[in-house]
Order: structure tokens, then C-alpha cells, then sequence
């Protein structure tokens, strides 16, 4: 049982030492009184996770907290590790994107059960009623916004491959579905191909030479997110293939707005993660002093935009943009 609870802790640490310069530090007394707030996020290799674990740090240091971010990378073990962790460190909240709308609803029970108040960011989870708060984009929104632009851009009569997220990750089948009732209402667009490359780069460039060489004649790529988009134009260089192909993305990351610029990219549909990192901190805070969130729905949804070059310099910060300063 010793060695077990050694090892754990020794897989919470290399996560937590991901985020170099993030881990736990205090602020100026401004409420928090040093109280711990656990803030665990996805993969900080990709710029999406990495902005929601830096924001949701500052803002909990300037709140006067202490402020520990680790990654569990997908992988719902590590995720256990962590909020044990969390746990045995008496947070006074827990700032989590889950792994697994499923699997991750065990970890939030056992946080909840300790007396810790859970916050999910980015994702959700299949079970109401554990979490104080869900706070996410509004996919469904995002998704209709980036297929209406990317019909604009390639046309109506097309051919066509997607690239979807992680499955475990509800918001792949939300923008994947949203995509279809689009694009589903031009009968000239015909989807050929598709292939799940779990918001990954590599993996969204592998799966795109696997779809061209199938398919060598497409005339569009709709991604579910950026990394995935990017992958899939590197892919098209390679081949020769990408002037004339329309690639639209998902996100707002720093790399996918300098394609748009470019025009590599058509255009990417900004999460605003900068914005609902920072609400959920402020919430958490507000339930640590009072007890209550201070809003009155579980789940909240944060509508996404469209960028494309005319807007794209517009951005002031990662996945910010001017007009975003004030709610961020």
C-alpha cells in the first residue's frame, strides 16, 4: 500500500512539473488567504490547454491563492493520481478539464466526497449535479459558425474529408454533428473520407496522408480543431496539394491565426478558453468565501467566433481578442 501511494504521488508530480513556472505560488493577500487551488488541464503542449491552465493560475493568484496546474495528457489514471493529490493537499477547489465525459466522473465524485468543490473547464462530463459548475464553449454554435464559413470559402459543390477529436471528448461527436447539419443541407458536398485524429498535430497530418492518397482529388478539410487542421497542412505541402484545398479550423491558437494571415487557412473558430478559464476561478473563489457560485445554471456556455483575415489582427493575446479584454 506504501509503495502504491509513492508511486501515485511520484506520477502527480512529473505531471504537475510540466508546467515549469506554473506550480504552486502565492500572491498579495487580496481574499484567498494562501488557500490551494488544484488546476488540471489536458496536454500543455498544445497552446489551447496550455492558455487555460496559465489563466485559471493568474487569476487565482491575484484572488490571493496558491496555485498548483498539472496535466493528466487524456490519460484518466494520471487524472486519479492528480486529484488525490489535490486532495491530500486540502485544495480549497479544483479547477479540472476531465479526460473522459465518462471516465473522469469517478475522480469529480471522489473531489466531491473529500469536501472539495470541482469546476470543469472546456469538457464535460456525462453526470449533473457533482460539479459546481461546467464552464464551456458553445460548440455547437462554433461548429455551425466555422462550416457556413468554410461553405462560403470551397463552395457547395465539393468533395470533401473531416478530422475529428478524441471520442472520449463530447465536444468531437458536438462539432462533428454540427458540421453535418450544415453542411448536410448541400446535396453537392460530399463527404469521402474521415478519421479521428484525437486533436493531435502528428496524428492530424498522418491521417490526412492516409485520406489523400484515397482521395487525391478533394477540394476541402474540415477539422475539428487547429492541431489537427495544422497536421493536415503540413501534409498538403508535402504532397504539393494545398493551393487550391480549403482547410478550416477550430480553436483560435496562436499557430492557426498566423495560417489565416498566411492564408494557408481559411479561417478558425475562436474558443474564448482565455474567458471561462478565468470565470471559473472567480466562481470557485465566490463559493470558497459564500458558499455559492453566484450563477444560478450548472452548465454555461460561452459562444465562440469566427476568425478569419479580416479580423485575425484583431488578437491581442492567446485565443483573445480586443473585444474580449473587458470579459477576460
Amino acid at each position: 500500500m506504501l509503495r502504491r501511494t509513492i508511486i501515485m504521488a511520484a506520477a502527480a508530480m512529473v505531471a504537475a512539473a510540466s508546467f515549469t513556472g506554473l506550480s504552486t505560488a502565492v500572491a498579495a493577500d487580496s481574499g484567498g488567504n494562501g488557500k490551494l487551488i488544484s488546476i488540471i488541464v489536458n496536454d500543455p503542449s498544445n497552446p489551447y490547454w496550455r492558455t487555460e491552465g496559465q489563466v485559471a493560475a493568474t487569476e487565482a493568484r491575484s484572488l490571493g491563492y496558491k496555485a498548483n496546474v498539472a496535466a493528466h495528457k487524456g490519460d484518466t489514471n494520471t487524472e486519479r493520481n492528480l486529484v488525490d493529490t489535490a486532495i491530500t493537499n486540502h485544495s480549497a477547489a479544483i479547477i479540472l478539464d476531465p479526460a473522459n465525459a465518462d471516465g473522469s466522473i469517478g475522480s469529480v465524485k471522489k473531489a466531491v466526497q473529500a469536501g472539495i468543490p470541482v469546476f470543469l473547464v472546456n469538457a464535460e462530463i456525462n453526470q449533473k449535479g457533482l460539479a459546481k459548475a461546467q464552464l464551456v464553449s458553445n460548440n455547437a454554435q462554433g461548429a455551425a459558425l466555422g462550416a457556413q464559413q468554410w461553405v462560403q470559402a470551397v463552395g457547395d459543390d465539393a468533395k470533401y474529408v473531416e478530422l475529428k477529436g478524441a471520442p472520449s471528448d463530447n465536444n468531437a461527436a458536438t462539432r462533428s454533428n454540427g458540421y453535418r447539419t450544415v453542411l448536410s443541407q448541400y446535396p453537392n458536398l460530399k463527404k469521402v473520407a474521415s478519421q479521428v485524429a484525437n486533436w493531435d498535430r502528428t496524428q492530424g497530418h498522418d491521417k490526412m496522408q492516409g485520406m489523400l492518397q484515397a482521395n487525391p482529388n478533394i477540394d476541402g478539410v474540415i477539422s475539428g480543431n487547429d492541431e489537427m487542421a495544422l497536421g493536415a497542412i503540413a501534409a498538403l505541402k508535402e504532397a504539393g496539394k494545398l493551393k487550391g484545398i480549403t482547410v478550416g479550423g477550430f480553436d483560435g491558437s496562436p499557430d492557426a491565426v498566423d495560417a489565416v494571415k498566411s492564408g494557408e487557412l481559411a479561417y478558425t473558430v475562436l474558443q474564448p478558453v482565455a474567458v471561462f478559464s478565468k470565470k471559473a476561478v472567480q466562481e470557485a473563489d465566490q463559493y470558497i468565501k459564500n458558499g455559492n457560485t453566484g450563477v444560478d445554471k450548472e452548465k454555461q456556455l460561452f459562444d465562440c467566433v469566427l476568425i478569419t483575415q479580416d479580423n485575425a489582427d484583431d488578437m491581442v493575446a492567446p485565443f483573445t481578442l480586443k473585444s474580449m479584454q473587458s470579459d477576460s
